[in-house]
């Protein structure tokens, strides 16, 4: 079997050498950088399977990599490095999508297991889907937009394509709003209102031209949650 690729972005080069050579030794094949434009190219372009994405970069946020991955690159694991007692960082790395964290400094032993972990979820995140064929119409979820035969064209937040991605990527069943919750908003869902996934639901709705009262499209399945109707995924 082919080694995963695991791109390192992390400015300190020594704790960049140890994540290195501790990745290396596990069997995993490397890429490495230092600088915020750098891992931006990197983790956007670069043909990899996991990304190691520290928080604090010269020249820019990493959480700003990890926002521009998540639109760009959905299915791509991120991990990220925050510093000990640097909570914010992490909830919020959380909230933006990445699939895990590491503390520094870390536990070798610790990094290798969170990225086995994740590396062993990563076929549950959605297919990269690029596309999907409506009635009257098209949404590009590369270009999170919708657009119609008459012209008609709407924009899509990341979190409506997001949605929308999942939703086509598990098109033969009807997905809960839990797991709307755990896998798109990737929060716990737990004690968490539902009705914010409703109310996407209802925005999407409009925006695909889909009857609120008889949808075609985003199908409200009674009990279980929602579903992709009429619609061609590609």
């Amino acid at each position: 079997m082919e080694s995963k690729t695991v791109l390192v972005v992390e400015d300190d080069r020594a704790v960049r050498r140890g994540l290195v050579d501790a990745i290396r030794f596990a069997g995993y094949q490397t890429l490495e950088a230092e600088r915020f434009d750098e891992g931006l190219e990197r983790a956007l372009k670069a043909s990899c399977d996991l990304i190691l994405l520290d928080v604090v970069l010269p020249g820019g946020d990493g959480l700003e990599i990890l926002r521009q991955v998540r639109a760009q690159r959905p299915t791509m694991p991120v991990i990220i490095l925050t510093a000990k007692g640097a909570e914010a960082e992490r909830v919020q790395g959380l909230r933006l999508g990445a699939d895990d964290y590491v503390v520094k400094p870390f536990s070798v032993k610790e990094l290798l297991a969170r990225v086995e972990a994740v590396l062993r979820r990563s076929p549950e995140r959605p297919d990269d889907v690029r596309s999907i064929r409506l009635p009257d119409g098209v949404v590009d979820l590369s270009r999170s937009e919708v657009r119609f035969a008459d012209g008609g064209r709407f924009d899509l937040s990341e979190r409506e394509s997001a949605l929308l991605r999942y939703l086509a990527s598990n098109s033969r069943r009807a997905v809960s709003r839990d797991e709307i919750l755990s896998r798109v908003w990737r929060i716990d869902p737990r004690g968490v209102a539902t009705r914010t996934i409703d109310m996407h639901v209802a925005r999407l709705r409009e925006k695909l031209r889909d009857e609120a009262e008889e949808p075609r499209i985003l199908l409200t399945v009674r009990g279980k949650g929602y579903m992709l109707g009429a619609a061609e995924v590609s």
